[in-house]
């Protein structure tokens, strides 16, 4: 079975919160959101993820990937310290995303 965006979202924001990200940010609707701001914002200390979930087909949009080439920017000029990635359940399968959260 597929893991869709949803289950996804859900799996990530539980293993967050276990493993000590409390401050984590989801948009629950985007209608009044700029267009294209990622998925979810988990910060812990002095880190911060800025992570744009996707099915296994899906695709980042124009305006998402404007989001991501801009903060992408600021991480670099941060040391890291600001992290954006675009997740799919591929990357929950394989335990990285995991990873990225210890």
């Amino acid at each position: 079975m597929t893991m869709t965006e949803r289950e996804l979202q859900d799996a990530v924001l539980a293993t967050a919160e276990l493993l000590g990200w409390h401050h984590r940010y989801h948009t629950y609707t985007s209608k009044r959101s700029p267009a294209g701001f990622p998925d979810l914002v988990l910060i812990r200390g002095d880190r911060i993820i800025f992570a744009e979930l996707k099915s296994d087909r899906g695709r980042v949009t124009v305006e998402q990937a404007s989001w991501i080439d801009a903060l992408e920017v600021v991480a670099e000029a941060t040391d890291f310290r600001v992290s954006v990635v675009v997740w799919r359940p591929l990357d929950w399968s394989t335990g990285m995303i995991e990873l990225e959260l210890r």
